[in-house]
């Protein structure tokens, strides 16, 4: 008799835990994309640019990011500006602004979503380029890339 109650115990788990593992698909990790795109990269000083953070999670475009903030600064200028954006459409964050001097000027988006943080940077000019241009090793931030956080 213990032999038989062990072995329909074995039998049982066995079942139980193939049961468990089968239902229970392991999800591969998903990653935050932001996709930072600036039109026209290239404007006349009191021209409309427009900024636009895609914000990706996996396959599914993010609508309700945490925070969304643009950070904007013309090259050797310590005073940075920080904007929150609003979600616009399908995972796009817009934000439209003019430029009252013209330089070369650099942008951060920060987002944070889906407890992960990424911030791109790039690079714009209005009407003409800064002379010196901006080493990004002088405001402690680093070149221009993806500085995600996963």
């Amino acid at each position: 008799m213990k032999k038989r109650f062990w072995f329909l115990s074995l039998l049982f788990m066995s079942v139980f835990i193939t049961a468990c593992t089968a239902g229970s698909k392991e999800e591969e990790p998903q990653f935050l994309e932001v996709d930072l795109t600036i039109t026209p990269e290239k404007a006349e000083v009191n021209d409309p640019v427009v900024f636009e953070a895609k914000v990706i999670y996996g396959d599914e475009a993010v609508t309700d990011a945490e925070d969304v903030k643009l950070e904007i600064w013309r090259a050797n200028d310590e005073n940075h500006e920080k904007i929150n954006v609003e979600h616009a459409e399908n995972g796009i964050y817009r934000l439209e602004k003019s430029f009252a001097e013209e330089g070369t000027y650099y942008i951060y988006s920060h987002v944070t979503a889906r407890n992960m943080h990424n911030m791109p940077k790039k690079e714009f000019i209005i009407d003409q380029p800064s002379e010196h241009e901006e080493n990004s090793s002088s405001t402690g931030m680093e070149d221009e890339g993806d500085h995600s956080s996963h």
